[in-house]
Parts: C-alpha cells; structure tokens; sequence
C-alpha cells in the first residue's frame, strides 16, 4: 500500500508540469514565441539528449560509419558540479554542527558569537565572488569556498534551533534521574535536535547546489554554470534550458534521496512510524 501510494503521489505530482509542458509545445507549434528566444520542448529534450551523451560518426575513411564518439559533456559536467557540492557542503555542515551545537547547550558560547554570526549570515555568498578569485584564484577553491558559506549558515541555525528548543520537560525528568551534563547531552539533547540538524541539512544541501551554479559561471571553466554561461554567449537558449533541466532534476533527486533519508533517521518521531 506504501508504493501504491507513493506511485500515486508522483503521478499527482507530474499533472502540472505535463499541462505547462504541452502547452509550451502548443505555442512553439502555433508560432506565438520565437524559437530563438523560447525553443519548443521538443527541441530541448533533444539538445538534451546531445548533451548527455552526444554521437558523433568519425570520418568513415577512419572507422566507417559504425564507429562513434561519445563525450558525455553532461556527465563530465554533472560529476564536476555534485563533486564542489559535496566537498563544500561536508566542509561547510563540518564546521557548523559542533559550533551549532556549543551555542544551543551554552549560553556563554552563544553570546560570544551570536553577534558575529548575525551579522554575516544576511550577506549572499554571491557577495564574495570578488573576495574569493582574489584569495583563492580561479578554479575548484573559489568556488568551494562559496559553497561552504552557503551550506554552513542553514545548518547552524537549524542545529542552534533544535538544541534551544528541546521540551523542557524531558530536561527535568532526566535531571531527576540524575542524570550528567554529558548523558543528558547525548541522551536528551541531541537526539530531540535531530528532526531541527536533519531539516538543516536537507536546506543546506539545496542552497550548496544553488551557490555552485553561480560559482562555476565566474570561477571554473567546467561544470553545469560554466556550460550555462557558455551556451548564454553562442546563443544556444535550448542548451541553456537543457542545462536548467539537469539541475533540476538532479536537484530533485538530491532533495528525494535526503527525504528519504530524514524518514529512515526519524522512524522514531511523531507522525513518521508508519
């Protein structure tokens, strides 16, 4: 009965993109918008099918006309994307759940940063392109940089949140149980936290994706932005759509997969035992 209704849940969840889809098709068909600026999908999926895995036929004097090549531009730029992603994003949650976790439990800690912290968190990580390429040049540590900023900020709230917020009343029945400072941390603490760090997380992943999209439009001459910006100049607007599809897709499949995975670590939470 779960997959039934998951099956169903997708199936609602495609009405709205298949109704917006046909009529895109519909107007590029009718000529209402110029292919130009705005390509029929159809012509999209097939830049995107030759952008995923693009065949060319060698010169059959050199192998016929059997012989193909494949250069995956997608796949090379997919993996160069997700790899800034997680490098950043584990830097970035690396740094920002012990610190996240010090400032919930410790109201001196807190008041030592919570200043600095409110402070920066408002500036974009776009704002430290410039400070970045003159830091760390060009390449994977500008744009690894950026994805640390982007990441560490959702999930040190969220952790700060969730270790404020935990029920007064189970502070109380384990001090009564005599409970120490340290088991009521990692016994008490912590695991009410978790549902707050998991969220956190789940909002930093997405907002890592986000920022190495811009990253690599400025700082790297490989990955999903780099090819965007690239189309962008030649002009190729149904290559540039096809590149928003592959974020979006991967990025709906990072999402699924962290959902997922927030369901199997929260089994025990309210509302998830089913």
């Amino acid at each position: 009965m779960a997959g039934a209704s998951s099956w169903r849940q997708a199936g609602v969840g495609l009405i709205v993109p298949a109704v917006i889809i046909a009529l895109w098709q519909a107007s590029a068909m009718l000529g209402w918008v110029n292919p130009q600026v705005l390509p029929s999908p159809l012509a999209v999926v097939e830049k995107w099918i030759a952008y995923l895995l693009p065949l060319q036929p060698y010169d059959p004097a050199a192998g016929g006309w059997l012989a193909w090549a494949f250069s995956g531009e997608l796949i090379t730029d997919s993996i160069g994307s997700l790899y800034r992603v997680v490098v950043g994003f584990l830097i970035g949650a690396g740094l920002a759940l012990p610190l996240g976790l010090a400032m919930g439990a410790s109201q001196r800690v807190y008041d030592w940063f919570n200043v600095l912290i409110q402070m920066v968190r408002p500036i974009p990580p776009i704002a430290y392109i410039p400070l970045s390429m003159l830091w760390f040049g060009l390449g994977n540590p500008p744009a690894i940089f950026l994805i640390v900023l982007g990441a560490f900020f959702p999930v040190l709230m969220n952790t700060i949140a969730g270790v404020r917020q935990v029920d007064g009343i189970y502070l109380r029945a384990a001090r009564n149980l005599g409970a120490s400072g340290s088991t009521m941390f990692l016994r008490v603490i912590l695991p009410a936290a978790v549902p707050y760090i998991l969220s956190g997380v789940r909002i930093g992943i997405g907002t890592a994706f986000i920022v190495v999209i811009v990253a690599e439009m400025v700082a790297v001459n490989n990955g999903l932005g780099f090819r965007i910006l690239e189309a962008r100049e030649y002009f190729w607007s149904d290559k540039i759509i096809a590149g928003m599809i592959s974020i979006g897709l991967i990025g709906l499949a990072i999402d699924v997969g962290m959902n997922k995975l927030n369901n199997h670590l929260l089994r025990w939470h309210r509302g998830l035992e089913n």
